[in-house]
C-alpha cells in the first residue's frame, strides 16, 4: 500500500492536485450551513437525567432563560429612585416588551410590578407599582417605600442599597440572545437620553454570555486559523529557506482544516467551543510529517540525483515512524470519544480523522509536489539547508544539549525525579471550575455588568430547589370512606356518585379532585331532603382529601420551606431565595393588619388558600405558578446566587444536603436540584471523569502500540516517558499556579498524549538505528543530535508559535489553549532530546560497550 501510494504520486502528480481540489470543493461547499452552539446544556446527552429533569421543570412552571438588564446609579443621593432614572427604567421597559423573541407577561421590573396594599381589613388592593414614569422626588421616594414592603421584590428589581434596578427579560430562545442584548443596548440608551438618566445601563446573564461568546467565536474561527497559516508559512519559510518547498505542506495544513471542518457541518454536528477551536489545531499538527519529509529529503537529495528516487528512499524511511505517530496522536484525540460529553466527542472524533488526512495528503501531495520542482531550485534549497544546518543558532543549540544530556545524566534523572514529584503534588491541588462569564477577558462589558449587578443584587445566577409531593392519594382509603356514605344515601345520591366518580382502576390526582367536586357542587342545586344531606356529605370528604392533595398548601410544609430559605441564605453564595411562602406572607400580611407581626404564614391550609386565591386578583397571577403548579404537587425555590462558579454552587449543594440531613423534609416530600447553574456542575463533574477514563484507555492503546512498533517492551515504555512526564508536569503546574481545571484545561492531555509520543518516536527510532551503525550509545546520540533533533525541535517550534495567535483572542479559553499547548511543545521538546537520553545512557550505554568488548 505504501509503495502503491508513492508510485500515484510520483508518477501522476497532477491527478493528486486534482484530487485534492475536488476534496476542497466538495467537503468546503458544507461550510456555510455551520450552526454555532455554544449552550452549556448541549454538554450534556440529550437523555441524561438531569438534563430531561431541568427541561421538565422549565416546561411545567413555565420558567424561562432571561437577560439581566441593570441600571445603577453611584453618584445620586437618592440612588436609582430619582424621576429621571425611573423614568429611563420606564421607557426601557415598554420597548423592551415591544422586541421578539422576549416573552412580555413574564417579564420582571418595576415598572409591571404589582404593589399589593390592604384597601381594608380582609381585602386588598392591587396596584401597578410605576403605571407611568414619576414627575416628582416625592413620587419617586414613595415608589422606594413599597419596594421595602415586597420581599419578592427586593434585592431581585431593586438593590437593598437604592443604587440599582434589574430589569428581568424572559427569552423564547436563548439562540436570540446576543442579537436582543444589542437591541436592549440601543433602547436603554435611547432611554437615558430622553430622560437625562444619570445612571448606568449593564447587560449580563448566562444567555447573553453563551451566545455572545458563539457570536466572538465565530469571528475568532475566521481570524486564529489564518494568522496560525502566516505564522507557520513564516516559520517554514525561515527553517527552509525555499518558497517553492513549504508551499506544500501550507496545501495539506489548508486541504485538511477545510476537508475535516467541511465534514463536521455537513454530517450535520453544530460547531461548539471545542470544535471551533479545531481549525487552529490541525494546522500545525498537519504539518509536522511534512517537516520530517522535508528535512530528511534535504539532507539527502544532492544535485544531479533524481528527486523521484530520493523522495522514494526518504519516504520509505520514514513511512513507518510517521504512521505510528499519525496514529497514536490520533488516539491520543480519539479517546476523548470516550468521555460523556458529546461536544468533547465530536472534537476529539474530527481532529482525529483530521491527523490521519493529513498524513495521508503528506504521503501523496508532498512528494507529487516535490516531483514536480525544477532541479535548480531543489538545488538552492538544499545549499542552503545545510549551509544553514551547520552553522545555524538551531544546530549549535542542539549538540551540546546532547552532550549535556549524556555526562550528566544521574543529575539529570533526579532533578527529573524531584520535578515529577511536586507535578504529582501539584495535581493534588487542582480545582475544577467553570463559569460562561469568565470565558470572556476581565475587561468586556459582560464580565464588567457581572461584576456590578452581583454587587448591587442578591445575583444573577439561578439555580432551582424542585420540591416534589411523592406520596399519592389513597384511593383505597376514599372509597371506603364514600361507601359508608353512600350506604345511607338515597339511590339517586349513588346514581350520580356512579355517573361522575372515575373509574374504581383509574388513580386520582389533583385534577380529577377538582373535576369532582365541580360535579358535585352542580348537582347539590338541584337537590333537596336527603339525597342534598348525602350530596353535602360527599362533597366534604372530597373537599378533606383535595386539601391532602394541595401538598403545598399545608401550613406546616411552607413553615419548612421557609426554614429552608432562611438556612440556605446562610451559605454565603446565595444572595436571597425567592418562594411561595414569601409570597403567601405578603399577601397574608395585608389581608390582616398590615403590620409586621401578620407577615407570616397561615395556621391552617384553608387559610393559605385564601391568601393564593387573594392573589390571584392581581394584574399577575402567573406569577404564581412560576413558584408552584395549579395541583400543588410541586414547588420551586428560586435562589439567587452571586456567582455561577461551579465550585461555589457545589458549596451551596453541600450546604443543602447538610440541612437534609439536620431537618429532613416532611414526610411525602423529594427534593432535587434543577438550574443552569447546576447543569453546569454536572457536566464539569461528568467531564473529569470521563477525561480520566480516556486518558486511561488511551495511555494503554498507545504503550501497546509502541511495544508493537520497536518490538520491545523496554523500548516502549521508554517511549511513554517524555509523554508521561508532560502531562504530569503541565497538569501539576496548573495545580501550583492556581488556575482552574475546565473545559480547555481537559482536553490539553490528548494533545499532550498525541504530539509527546511524536517526538519520543522519532527519536527512537533515529537513536536505534544510528545505534546499530555505531555500536556505541555516545557515536549514536551525536549523530541524532543532527537532523533528527533539528526536526524534533522544528516540529515543537512550528506547532508551538502556530498556537501563538490565540493569544491575541478576546476570549479566555481560546487563550489558555495557547499558552498551554506552547508550553506542552516546549515541554514535550525539552523533555525528549534531554531526559531520554539520560535514561538511555545507564542501560544502553552499559549494553553497548559491553557489546563492543566482546
Amino acid at each position: 500500500m505504501k509503495q502503491a501510494l508513492l508510485e500515484f504520486a510520483l508518477r501522476r502528480p497532477r491527478t493528486v492536485y486534482v484530487l485534492a481540489l475536488l476534496l476542497v470543493i466538495v467537503l468546503g461547499a458544507q461550510i456555510p450551513r455551520i450552526v454555532i452552539d455554544t449552550d452549556p446544556e448541549n454538554m450534556l446527552p440529550a437523555e441524561q437525567a438531569d438534563r430531561v429533569f431541568h427541561n421538565e421543570v422549565k416546561r411545567e412552571m413555565g420558567l424561562h432563560d432571561a437577560i439581566v438588564v441593570g441600571l445603577v446609579e453611584a453618584e445620586e443621593a437618592d440612588g436609582i429612585y430619582t424621576p429621571a432614572n425611573l423614568g429611563a427604567l420606564h421607557r426601557a421597559t415598554e420597548k423592551i416588551l415591544e422586541l421578539d423573541g422576549v416573552v412580555p407577561q413574564d417579564l420582571m421590573s418595576l415598572a409591571v410590578a404589582d404593589n399589593v396594599e390592604q384597601e381594608a381589613r380582609g381585602a386588598l388592593r392591587f396596584e401597578w407599582l410605576m403605571p407611568e414614569p414619576p414627575r416628582t422626588r416625592e413620587a419617586a421616594l414613595a415608589i422606594r417605600n413599597a419596594v421595602e414592603r415586597l420581599p419578592l421584590l427586593e434585592d431581585t428589581l431593586a438593590s437593598g442599597d437604592g443604587r440599582a434596578a434589574a430589569i428581568y427579560v424572559p427569552i423564547v430562545n436563548k439562540d436570540e440572545s446576543h442579537r436582543l442584548a444589542e437591541e436592549i443596548h440601543a433602547i436603554t440608551t435611547a432611554a437615558s437620553a430622553e430622560f437625562d438618566a444619570t445612571g448606568d445601563w449593564h447587560i449580563t446573564g448566562l444567555p447573553v454570555a453563551e451566545d455572545t461568546f458563539g457570536y466572538e467565536m465565530f469571528v475568532q474561527m475566521g481570524i486564529s486559523a489564518p494568522l496560525a497559516g502566516v505564522a507557520i508559512f513564516l516559520l517554514l519559510w525561515f527553517f527552509f529557506r525555499s518558497l517553492p518547498l513549504i508551499v506544500a505542506p501550507m496545501i495539506v495544513a489548508m486541504v485538511t482544516v477545510i476537508a475535516t471542518m467541511g465534514l463536521l457541518i455537513g454530517m450535520g454536528f453544530t460547531v461548539h467551543i471545542m470544535s471551533s477551536m479545531i481549525p487552529i489545531f490541525l494546522m500545525p499538527i498537519a504539518v509536522v510529517d511534512s517537516v520530517h519529509i522535508m528535512s530528511e529529503f534535504a539532507d539527502r537529495y544532492r544535485p544531479g540525483r533524481s528527486q523521484e528516487d530520493t523522495m522514494r528512499e526518504v519516504v520509505g524511511h520514514l513511512f513507518r515512524p510517521m504512521l505510528f505517530t499519525s496514529v497514536t496522536s490520533s488516539v491520543g484525540f480519539a479517546s476523548l470519544a470516550l468521555t460523556p460529553i458529546p461536544p468533547v466527542q465530536v472534537f476529539g472524533a474530527y481532529v482525529a480523522f483530521g491527523i490521519m488526512l493529513a498524513f495521508l495528503l503528506t504521503i501523496v501531495f508532498v512528494p507529487a509536489w516535490v516531483s514536480r520542482m525544477k532541479p535548480s531550485s531543489l538545488a538552492r534549497m538544499q545549499a542552503l539547508l545545510h549551509r544553514d544546518d551547520g552553522d545555524s543558532p538551531l544546530a549549535a543549540a542542539l549538540r551540546p544539549v546532547g552532550r549535556f544530556a549524556l555526562a550528566r545524566h544521574r543529575a539529570l534523572l533526579l532533578a527529573f525525579t524531584v520535578l515529577f514529584a511536586a507535578s504529582v503534588v501539584g495535581i493534588t491541588r487542582i480545582e475544577i471550575n467553570d463559569n460562561p462569564i469568565r470565558w470572556f477577558k476581565e475587561d468586556h462589558r459582560i464580565r464588567i455588568a457581572d461584576q456590578v449587578l452581583n454587587r448591587h443584587f442578591a445575583g444573577t445566577y439561578d439555580a432551582w430547589l424542585v420540591l416534589d409531593r411523592t406520596r399519592d392519594i389513597d384511593r383505597a382509603a376514599l372509597d371506603e370512606q364514600v361507601a359508608d356514605i353512600l350506604d345511607a344515601a338515597p339511590a339517586a345520591t349513588r346514581d350520580t356518585w356512579r355517573d361522575i366518580a372515575p373509574p374504581p382502576d383509574e388513580a386520582i390526582g389533583a385534577e380529577q379532585l377538582d373535576r369532582l367536586m365541580s360535579a358535585l357542587e352542580d348537582r347539590l342545586f338541584d337537590a333537596e331532603g336527603e339525597e342534598l344531606d348525602a350530596l353535602d356529605a360527599l362533597l366534604r370528604e372530597v373537599e378533606a382529601v383535595a386539601r391532602e392533595t394541595r401538598y403545598f398548601q399545608r401550613p406546616e410544609v411552607l413553615r419548612w420551606i421557609q426554614t429552608l430559605q432562611e438556612d440556605v441564605e446562610q451559605s454565603g453564595v446565595v444572595g436571597k431565595s425567592n418562594a411561595l411562602p414569601d409570597l403567601v406572607k405578603t399577601v397574608h400580611r395585608e389581608l390582616l393588619s398590615g403590620e409586621a407581626e401578620d407577615f407570616r404564614i397561615p395556621d391552617s391550609s384553608a387559610g393559605v388558600a385564601q391568601v393564593l386565591l387573594q392573589f390571584q386578583s392581581s394584574h399577575r397571577p402567573q406569577d404564581l405558578w412560576h413558584m408552584v403548579t395549579p395541583a400543588y404537587d410541586r414547588a420551586v425555590v428560586w435562589l439567587q446566587l452571586s456567582s455561577g462558579d461551579n465550585q461555589d454552587m457545589t458549596r451551596v449543594m453541600r450546604h443543602v444536603d447538610s440541612f437534609l440531613e439536620d431537618n429532613p423534609p416532611p414526610e411525602g416530600m423529594a427534593v432535587r436540584w434543577a438550574g443552569k447553574t447546576y447543569l453546569n456542575v454536572v457536566w464539569q463533574d461528568a467531564m473529569v471523569k470521563g477525561m480520566v477514563g480516556s486518558l486511561a484507555g488511551a495511555f494503554v492503546a498507545v504503550l501497546a502500540m509502541m511495544i508493537i512498533l520497536f518490538r520491545s517492551v523496554g523500548y516502549g515504555l521508554l517511549a511513554m516517558l517524555p509523554l508521561t512526564f508532560t502531562i504530569t508536569f503541565i497538569y501539576g503546574l496548573i495545580g501550583w499556579i492556581g488556575k482552574d481545571y475546565d473545559m480547555p484545561i481537559a482536553v490539553l492531555s490528548a494533545l499532550t498524549l498525541g504530539l509527546s509520543i511524536d517526538f519520543a518516536i522519532h527519536f527512537i527510532e533515529r537513536s536505534r538505528e544510528a545505534l546499530a551503525r555505531s555500536g556505541e550509545l555516545r557515536s549514536a546520540m551525536a549523530e541524532v543530535f543532527e537532523e533528527p533533533a533539528r526536526a524534533i525541535s522544528r516540529n515543537a517550534i512550528v506547532i508551538a508559535i502556530g498556537f501563538t495567535p490565540l493569544l491575541l483572542a478576546p476570549l479566555v479559553p481560546y487563550i489558555t489553549v495557547g499558552i498551554f499547548l506552547a508550553s506542552i511543545m516546549a515541554a514535550s521538546a525539552l523533555v525528549t532530546l534531554v531526559l531520554l537520553p539520560a535514561v538511555m545512557q545507564p542501560f544502553l550505554g552499559r549494553t553497548a560497550r559491553t557489546s563492543e568488548a566482546t
